[in-house]
C-alpha cells in the first residue's frame, strides 16, 4: 500500500473536492469513514483500502493532515471547499512564522496575511516548516514572524490545525513582526 498516494488522494477528497466523490462533510469537516471507504472503492487503485490502511496512513504521515474521531475521518487544514469549516477558537504559542514567497512580502506588510483560496491563513510553529510552505513558490522564500500572542490578546482568533500548524481567519500587518529571507 503507498499510504503517501492514499494521503494525497485522501486529502484531495475532504479538503478540496468532497463532491467529486460524493461526500458530505459536516460543519466540522467529518464525514463517516464508511462513506469514505465507498468512494475509495468506486476506483480500481483503492478497491480494497480499508479503515485500517486510513488509520496507518495518518499514523505514518509527519504531517498529521488527517484525524479519525468516532468513526468518522476529517483533514485538519488547508480545506478549498466552498463550506466554511467550523473551528474551535484556542490559545496560540506566542510566536508563529508564515513561509511566503518574496513577491507577495509588500503587499502582505501592507495589506495583512488573508486566506487567498483557502478558508484560513496558515502558520508554522517553527522556521523550518514555514521555509518548506514558502519554498513551494520561491526558491528564496520570506519567513514572516507573527507576534501571534498579542494578535490573540487582541482579540484575533487562532486554531489549531495540528502539532505544526496554526490557522487565522486573518492577520493584520501590526502583527506581522519582521520578516527574514532564505537562500
Amino acid at each position: 500500500m503507498d499510504y503517501s498516494k492514499l494521503s494525497k488522494e485522501v486529502s484531495y477528497a475532504l479538503r478540496h473536492a468532497p463532491w467529486e466523490y460524493e461526500l458530505e462533510l459536516d460543519d466540522e469537516g467529518f464525514v463517516e469513514m464508511e462513506q469514505l471507504l465507498n468512494a475509495l472503492h468506486l476506483e480500481q487503485q483503492w478497491n480494497s483500502v480499508t479503515a485500517d490502511d486510513v488509520a496507518k496512513m495518518i499514523e505514518g504521515s509527519a504531517k498529521q493532515r488527517h484525524e479519525i474521531v468516532e468513526g468518522k475521518i476529517r483533514a485538519l487544514y488547508g480545506h478549498s471547499v466552498p463550506q466554511k469549516i467550523i473551528k474551535q477558537n484556542e490559545t496560540p504559542p506566542p510566536v508563529l512564522y508564515h513561509g511566503t514567497a518574496r513577491q507577495w512580502v509588500e503587499t502582505i506588510l501592507a495589506d495583512g496575511l488573508k486566506p487567498m483560496k483557502r478558508q484560513y491563513v496558515h502558520f508554522s510553529v517553527d522556521t523550518e516548516t514555514a521555509k518548506l510552505v514558502g519554498g513551494r513558490k520561491d526558491s528564496n522564500p520570506v519567513i514572516l514572524t507573527i507576534d501571534a500572542g498579542k494578535a490573540a490578546d487582541e482579540g484575533i482568533k487562532f486554531y489549531h490545525g495540528n502539532h505544526n500548524i496554526w490557522l487565522a481567519d486573518y492577520i493584520p500587518p501590526e502583527f506581522i513582526d519582521s520578516c527574514r529571507m532564505y537562500n
